[in-house]
């Protein structure tokens, strides 16, 4: 499955337990904008990377009123101990059954060292207050994440 939303599409609806199993929804975010970004797996380097840039310069989405939350197919145990590693102050989503993923087109055919698997699409949302998307980032700079997004 390919990205197939758009810019000025309204955001897919989501829930999702986080890393301290609450049920966190898109609507938990009506009225905010809102940093959603997809990424495969927690502690590998790419990932560690762009958590750790989005955490550094936290504080610059807050002033400008964003929320962050990261989604991967990591369990919320995984989560709660990645997070606790890298010391981040959002969330993040464990989306076990890729159901969030599906719905924002972020599942899909990769490739590495000419095999295809199934996998996340390292892809960046940034939804508005009324829940439109504004911005869509599909070839992120794990190490500059921030840079794309402000």
């Amino acid at each position: 499955m390919a990205l197939t939303l758009q810019v000025g599409d309204k955001a897919p609806a989501f829930k999702a337990i986080n890393e301290n199993n609450e049920l966190v929804s898109l609507a938990s975010f009506k009225g905010k904008k809102l940093v959603l970004y997809f990424y495969p797996k927690d502690d590998t380097p790419g990932c560690t990377a762009e958590a750790c840039d989005l955490r550094d310069n936290y504080h610059t989405f807050l002033a400008n009123g964003y929320a962050v939350l990261g989604v991967s197919p990591d369990t919320a145990a995984k989560h709660q101990k990645f997070i606790a590693k890298h010391e981040l102050p959002f969330s993040l989503l464990a989306d076990e059954d890729n159901a969030v993923a599906l719905s924002y087109g972020t599942w899909g055919e990769k490739s590495m060292y000419g095999k295809k698997y199934m996998g996340i699409l390292r892809t960046t949302f940034v939804i508005d207050e009324k829940g439109k998307i504004e911005k869509i980032i599909e070839k992120v700079d794990t190490k500059n994440h921030t840079s794309q997004l402000i």
